[in-house]
């Protein structure tokens, strides 16, 4: 079981350079967890590419359909005070984003403030490096 941040499910869901790659991390893993907006934050990056041209109409839906299937078999963190003070604390320590903290928090929800031998799977050099000092084992 890891957590997988948003930058990393995107590759398994369109076509990109690190698809692969994240195909063979998913290969081998048996139950993908995942924050509660990360679902939104894929509606984001699908909509920004259709809009810039960069995805047709069908290959929107497409996109739209993997991510309802791999959303389907993830398991999710909830939103909480928890995970919202944890998330404060990150990016006053962290030079990260509102939303790459709150997939911290809830990475760091998920381990039970235990990251050490929990995978975090990410491809943002930000977030990987704030998860890594949090000591997760960070892939890829």
């Amino acid at each position: 079981m890891r957590f997988w941040d948003t930058a990393a499910l995107l590759p398994l869901i369109m076509a990109e350079p690190t698809s692969q790659q994240m195909l063979d991390l998913l290969d081998s893993d048996d139950e993908v967890v995942v924050w509660w907006g990360t679902v939104l934050e894929c509606h984001s990056a699908f909509s920004r590419r259709f809009r810039e041209g960069a995805l047709s109409s069908d290959e929107l839906q497409r996109a739209k359909l993997r991510l309802h299937g791999l959303a389907a078999r993830s398991l999710e963190v909830a939103p909480s005070e928890a995970v919202r003070v944890t998330a404060q604390r990150l990016v006053a320590v962290y030079p990260l984003r509102a939303a790459d903290s709150l997939q911290l928090a809830a990475a760091l929800a998920w381990a039970e403030n235990d990251a050490i031998c929990h995978p975090f799977v990410t491809l943002d050099q930000r977030l990987r490096t704030a998860a890594q000092q949090e000591n997760f084992a960070v892939l890829p």
